[in-house]
This record gives C-alpha cells, sequence and structure tokens, in this order.
C-alpha cells in the first residue's frame, strides 16, 4: 500500500486522530505530549500514530496535510492543526464538545 493510501485509510478509519512523537503515554516531544494531554483530558478514546515508528507517513503527510509539522490532529478527515491551536481550543472550551460530539456520533454509528 502506498504511504499517502495509508494515511487516507488512518484518517477516514479513525475519527479522531493525532499524529505525534511518540505515544501519549510516553510522548517524545514536548508539543505532542502539550497535545495528547489536552486530548486525554477531553474523557473520549482517540487514535494516534507515532511517526517516530512510521518514518514513511513523517515523510509524506505533511505534503498531504499542507501542514508542516507535528503533532497534528484530524477529526473526521479534516486537520484541525498542530499543538498550537489544539491548545488554543481546549483553553477556550473548543476542543472538547468537537471530541465529545464527534466520538458520540461514532458510538452511535457503532450501536446501530
Amino acid at each position: 500500500m502506498e504511504t499517502i493510501d495509508k494515511i487516507k485509510q488512518q484518517i477516514s478509519e479513525n475519527p479522531i486522530i493525532l499524529y505525534m512523537k511518540g505515544s501519549p503515554k510516553l510522548p517524545n516531544c514536548g508539543f505532542s505530549s502539550q497535545a495528547s494531554q489536552a486530548l486525554m483530558s477531553c474523557g473520549e478514546p482517540f487514535a494516534y500514530v507515532d511517526i517516530l515508528l512510521n518514518p514513511d507517513i513523517r515523510a509524506e503527510l505533511p505534503a498531504y496535510a499542507n501542514w508542516p509539522t507535528f503533532p497534528q490532529l484530524w477529526v473526521e478527515g479534516e486537520l484541525v492543526g498542530g499543538c498550537d491551536i489544539i491548545i488554543e481550543m481546549f483553553q477556550r472550551g473548543e476542543l472538547q464538545p468537537l471530541v465529545a460530539e464527534t466520538a458520540a456520533k461514532y458510538k452511535e454509528a457503532d450501536a446501530e
């Protein structure tokens, strides 16, 4: 599978996905740590991809997303942004309802 196809598949199969360095429990950079902390405090499960273990994705995703840095948060197939945007949204109280509504929508779909 081509790397871009793998990225598209990950984004389409996971309503909330964070591309980051490391994992939410063991982040490998401060920005990834802050972003995953903000997401975890929303209280809903989310997928993540450790780009350090996936150098192909690390190389291809910035061009696909038109976003040069990591972490990258994607919700329902749309790029939300990186660490600064995630933290800003969290502080403004915008991230929590976005995550909650998205998670609820997909829980309902799974239940049907």
